[in-house]
């Protein structure tokens, strides 16, 4: 039996998981030294010696048999399909969810680290390894929709790299959220990007990861021991961190709202994921104080067409994190706002994310849990979401 029963579910954030060989089957000859020197997996302790344990287990026809049974239990590389592409498809239908849009694991950090740096050309030679890993694991299954990577570094490059990558498949284009050096995120030169997206019928997606570093390291500098991770090792992922993860992208939003990239492309779906959506109502809310207090003087907001918090509704889609309230987003932000996502197979979508999010459901209308599972997934991704596979008949377990 898979873990999602009795319901259509869409899910909207799901990863692959790298590893070395990875990076070198799809990096171009000449920019292969620097990307080894990049050293993806330098934050895990004695990860060479950890990934033949795991591959042991993957090939160990015991453990492979409770591949079912502990689909929402194996985490990271031990994720059934988490690095296999072949055994992908077993793991969508083990976990029972329609499709999964999918996201790479420790590239998104390096990406958006790159586009900073003085190697503009690296940026775009980054970006196109990704796309490549991406497309080619996807296409396994049809239900696994890809996101291809776009950099905003140089606004010259920015409409090439976006055909490039809707030529090659891309089921949403992923970009920073961080706001790119010399421009804003809102700046003219980036129409072509939004045009592209908006004609192709697929969503402009932000992703945790692409913000940027959130915090000064001296936030951390109080005088007391260090505090473990979210993962119990070393100490880059915890309460003080988990706090700044919206931050980048509330601020690049408000900016294409204000400056109406979203008026002038009615069309365009934007995809916030893995960035929670506690803060959205009151972003929302925010955004139309400051429409308000500053109309009478900013004609860029008297040629909007609605309140900022409108557009949002219409056109932005987020995921909450399980341990979240959802009822009480969805009651203030409004149904068409929330995605269902599992985070599979990474440890902050926790064992049962299902339940948690129907218990904080179990108030809302039965209109807004379709649409929190599917409704509002079809209708960010339109064309990056095939027709048939948008209320298909469930498969047999």
């Amino acid at each position: 039996m898979p873990y999602i029963q009795d319901r259509l579910v869409h899910d909207a954030d799901a990863h692959i998981m790298e590893t070395p060989e990875m990076l070198e089957a799809y990096v171009e000859p000449q920019w292969r030294e620097q990307v080894r020197a990049l050293d993806v997996f330098r934050s895990l302790v004695g990860y060479h010696d950890r990934m033949q344990e795991v591959k042991a287990r993957h090939d160990d026809p015991d453990w492979r048999a409770r591949d079912a049974a502990e689909i929402m239990l194996r985490k990271s590389w031990d994720g059934v399909g988490s690095f296999r592409r072949e055994d992908r498809p077993a793991a969508l239908d083990h976990i029972g969810v329609a499709s999964q849009l999918v996201f790479n694991t420790m590239l998104s950090g390096f990406l958006a680290e790159a586009e900073r740096g003085s190697d503009i050309d690296f940026a775009y030679a980054l970006a196109r390894l990704h796309n490549r890993a991406m497309v080619d694991f996807c296409a396994v299954d049809r239900r696994l929709l890809s996101t291809l990577y776009v950099p905003l570094a140089d606004l010259a490059r920015v409409d090439g790299a976006a055909e490039a990558a809707i030529r090659q498949g891309a089921r949403a284009l992923l970009i920073p959220s961080q706001c790119p050096i010399g421009h804003s995120p809102s700046h003219i030169g980036l129409d072509g990007l939004w045009a592209r997206a908006q004609e192709a019928g697929i969503p402009i997606v932000f992703h945790v990861g692409g913000g940027g570093q959130l915090l000064s390291p001296d936030y951390f500098n109080n005088g007391l021991p260090p505090v473990p991770d979210f993962h119990g090792g070393a100490e880059n992922f915890r309460s003080v961190d988990y706090m700044a993860i919206p931050y980048p992208v509330m601020q690049t939003l408000a900016t294409m709202i204000l400056d109406r990239v979203l008026d002038r492309f009615p069309r365009l779906k934007i995809g916030v994921i893995e960035q929670g959506a506690a803060w959205v109502p009151g972003w929302m809310r925010s955004m139309d104080s400051a429409h308000a207090a500053f109309i009478k003087n900013e004609e860029r907001l008297q040629q909007m067409s609605l309140k900022p918090s409108e557009y949002v509704k219409r056109q932005i889609r987020v995921t909450p994190y399980p341990h979240e309230d959802t009822g009480w987003i969805v009651a203030q932000a409004g149904e068409e706002v929330c995605l269902f996502s599992s985070d599979y197979p990474h440890v902050e979508g926790g064992r049962n994310p299902m339940k948690r999010f129907s218990d904080a459901l179990a108030n809302v209308s039965e209109r807004a849990q379709q649409r929190f599972y599917c409704d509002n997934f079809i209708d960010l991704m339109g064309n990056g979401l095939p027709a048939d596979l948008r209320y298909p008949k469930r498969r047999a377990a």
